[in-house]
């Protein structure tokens, strides 16, 4: 999402890092620059204007001016005024207190408050939560059905509501249940409009006074920018949200509700919505956003990301196999599934230090979905035996994958000389290093195994 504006701030940085000194000159032109590229990635003017006065207020102080590395120094006050204006610190939901904790979704329609229900009933239930699913839309067309769907999906139980209930009934009969079943979390789906208007209100207010909420949340279309900013200030001053969820915050919109929702609503976004899958919703991190929008990556999302998905016997397996030389095509087939469960590949791209000014260079290779799932249709289309030993494939055979992954020979050639190079570079690996006590340890240089 913050492409555009990353690639906008690192010019402008490495313009200061060019200059051995800085001047009041030197800072006051960089943060003109600055302020065009927050406003053309459509930042409330406001806070675009407070951004950058408070930004050179700091950056013109003695300290800075008369340091080794002024450059520096500046990017870490623009990255400190970042995590200031993205929210300071990570907020979570509030599920102390009395149970059941009950959340309450709000905002315009479309703007993905049934799916993001879904994902955040999903995230619970992997922490170790009880969440009951209510549909309080009782005006769109299958909104009710469309959770009860989702809800199958991830194992987790809806409330059995209808269009000719009102609301607040089914919110207050959606509670009574959940106590009756011991559910510690409600997750409540309300409808949502074109647009603001007083009926949508009413409506929202008259569940809070019937239902004691812990947490209301204004779900709002990141790709909207400054829109999602104006209608999330309107529902908190009417209805006073607790947080807010950013969906489709994979996209290639501007990141300008990201940027400056939190100052205009004084609200903090508690979660992003990063994929259509039900697993696409994550945690904000304000710190890590900073960090991703100057270019340093985020390692820690990485990780977490690769924590996820990784199954740590299978891990310690692969290990054995690749010391052994036994790493197969079926091994292979395995780590792909594996990355592909880690999300879109732009983004963990996205998440590494430095791969932007990487992503600069001429003949930098892009990060391919397509190929990934051609590579992983071809090796699907080889019996067990010639994963196992694809030294049997020969041209006939080559013929007949390919026309089983629906590619082309040329394809299914390219994933075998990619699998046999791998071999080799696993093999130089192993070469470098001896087991002495028990313990691997590199050869002295020049020595091979």
């Amino acid at each position: 999402m913050f492409e555009n504006l990353t690639e906008r701030l690192d010019g402008v940085f490495q313009t200061l890092r060019g200059h051995g000194r800085l001047t009041e000159e030197n800072i006051q032109e960089a943060m003109r620059e600055v302020r065009t590229a927050l406003l053309e990635a459509d930042v409330n003017f406001t806070v675009v204007k407070e951004f950058v006065a408070s930004v050179t207020q700091k950056a013109i102080g003695k300290d800075v001016l008369s340091s080794l590395s002024p450059g520096q120094q500046v990017v870490k006050i623009v990255h400190d005024e970042l995590v200031e204006l993205l929210g300071s610190t990570t907020e979570g939901l509030r599920l102390d207190g009395r149970q059941p904790v009950t959340i309450m979704l709000a905002g315009l329609q479309g703007s993905g408050k049934t799916t993001t229900a879904a994902k955040l009933a999903k995230l619970l239930k992997e922490k170790g939560r009880k969440p009951l699913l209510v549909p309080a839309d009782i005006y769109r067309p299958a909104a009710i059905e469309q959770l009860r769907v989702l809800g199958e999906q991830i194992g987790v139980p809806v409330f059995g509501s209808n269009t000719e209930q009102k609301p607040v009934e089914i919110a207050r009969l959606a509670m009574a249940e959940a106590r009756k079943n011991d559910h510690d979390t409600v997750i409540i789906d309300t409808a949502g409009r074109l647009h603001v208007d007083e009926a949508l209100m009413a409506e929202l207010r008259d569940i809070s006074a019937a239902v004691s909420l812990s947490e209301v949340l204004f779900v709002a279309d990141a790709m909207t920018g400054q829109d999602a900013v104006t209608v999330a200030d309107k529902f908190n001053s009417d209805l006073e949200i607790t947080g807010v969820i950013l969906t489709k915050m994979e996209g290639d919109a501007r990141g300008g509700a990201a940027l400056s929702v939190k100052k205009v609503t004084g609200k903090p976004i508690k979660f992003v919505g990063v994929g259509e899958g039900l697993d696409a919703l994550e945690v904000f991190h304000p710190d890590r956003t900073a960090s991703r929008i100057l270019g340093m990556g985020d390692v820690l999302s990485l990780i977490e990301k690769a924590e996820k998905v990784v199954d740590q016997n299978k891990a310690r397996k692969l290990a054995r196999k690749i010391q052994k030389n036994a790493f197969t095509l079926e091994d292979f087939l395995d780590q792909i599934q594996q990355i592909k469960k880690m999300g879109n590949l732009e983004q963990l791209m996205g998440m590494i230090p430095g791969i932007n000014k990487l992503k600069q260079l001429k003949d930098a290779p892009k990060p391919d979905e397509k190929e990934l799932g051609k590579t992983e249709a071809i090796i699907c289309s080889m019996t067990r035996k010639e994963r196992k030993n694809y030294r049997i494939i020969n041209a006939s055979r080559r013929q007949r994958i390919a026309k089983g992954s629906g590619t082309s020979v040329a394809e299914v050639n390219r994933v075998l000389k990619s699998y046999t190079m791998m071999l080799k570079m696993m093999k130089k690996m192993r070469g470098k290093s001896v087991v002495r006590g028990g313990k691997r340890r590199k050869l002295p240089k020049g020595l091979t195994r």
